[in-house]
């Protein structure tokens, strides 16, 4: 039998959590022969292809919710973790009679899905986890924005940041899948020193200082919210706290940008801000309006590629509320 896992793509709290995972199966689970791994990523439209489920194990980590009988583990942390009312009815059936109460577990009061999956791990079935500390501390570094300062989160001294970069930015579908096995075999700085790896961070640190420039020449600030748009320049991914690394001043920030496969409208709140969290706005709830999601301080949307003018209506409708918050 094999266990395919399905993880959020382009996040590195997504691949930590597929590792996390894939350890833990193996040590107190087993009865699996082999484990996959596929990535999700928010789009407009479907998100889960019920054909990509196996007759296996299925596992889905730090994505959202899926009702498929097929779906025999799942693990999240997001507010915004169900697609629809149904499958939240789902989610909580399962955990009233007692049949999904030990194989679907969600929380959203645990800042990354990584340390979610270790401590359920380590409290209900006996996992050592004590071999992954740095691991879960990042994890929770990196998603839960909770860098000492823009610079360190910008200047990406520490590898754990640089393997960010490239997990988020690589357009190389291959590259998360091989990740994944390494980062709870090995230090952070270890899988950053793998050639694969390697050849891939000197381009992409060049990509991050041109993302730079192009933000700083596009980015504005008014009533407390940094906006800019880059749709004309196509990008995989962006180092998200740029805006306040050069607009230290900005509350808010709401970033047009447009890869592949959506348009999107990305929504933050800056994690230096001096404002209590009881002054701040929840974005997942702004998000979710649109049909995206996220955490409370950090959100999304997306539209299909050709749908730019919507997601500039919307994104404009976001600001001006974020706009009148302030």
């Amino acid at each position: 039998m094999n266990c395919r896992i399905f993880y959020h793509d382009k996040c590195f709290d997504g691949a930590c959590s597929a590792s996390v995972f894939t350890r833990f199966h193996r040590e107190c689970v087993g009865k699996v022969d082999q484990y996959d791994y596929r990535g999700l990523v928010h789009r407009a439209g479907a998100l889960f292809d019920e054909g990509a489920f196996i007759d296996g194990e299925n596992a889905i980590v730090d994505f959202k919710y899926s009702a498929s009988p097929k779906v025999t583990w799942w693990f999240d942390h997001h507010l915004s973790a169900f697609l629809t009312p149904n499958d939240q009815k789902d989610f909580e059936r399962g955990q009233a009679d007692g049949s999904q109460r030990m194989r679907k577990f969600y929380d959203p009061n645990y800042i990354s899905c990584t340390s979610l999956i270790a401590d359920i791990g380590r409290v209900d079935f006996g996992f050592d986890t004590a071999p992954l500390a740095e691991l879960i501390k990042w994890a929770n570094i990196v998603d839960g924005a909770k860098y000492e300062s823009a610079q360190a989160a910008v200047e990406m001294a520490a590898p754990a940041m640089k393997l960010t970069m490239v997990i988020e930015s690589s357009a190389d579908e291959n590259l998360v899948p091989r990740l994944i096995p390494l980062l709870t075999e090995m230090p952070l700085q270890g899988v950053l020193d793998q050639d694969f790896v390697q050849t891939l961070l000197g381009p992409l640190m060049e990509r991050h200082q041109n993302a730079i420039e192009l933000i700083r020449s596009r980015a504005t600030v008014d009533k407390g919210v940094i906006t800019f748009d880059i749709t004309d320049q196509p990008t995989e991914g962006y180092n998200k706290f740029i805006p306040y690394y050069l607009l230290p001043e900005g509350t808010y920030n709401v970033g047009l940008s447009k890869s592949s496969f959506r348009t999107k409208v990305s929504v933050g709140t800056n994690p230096w801000t001096k404002k209590t969290s009881e002054e701040l706005v929840n974005l997942a709830a702004i998000c979710e309006r649109y049909g995206g999601g996220g955490h409370a301080r950090v959100g999304a949307i997306s539209f299909p590629p050709d749908r730019e003018d919507d997601a500039r209506k919307a994104a404009g409708e976001v600001i001006a509320e974020l706009q009148a918050a302030q």
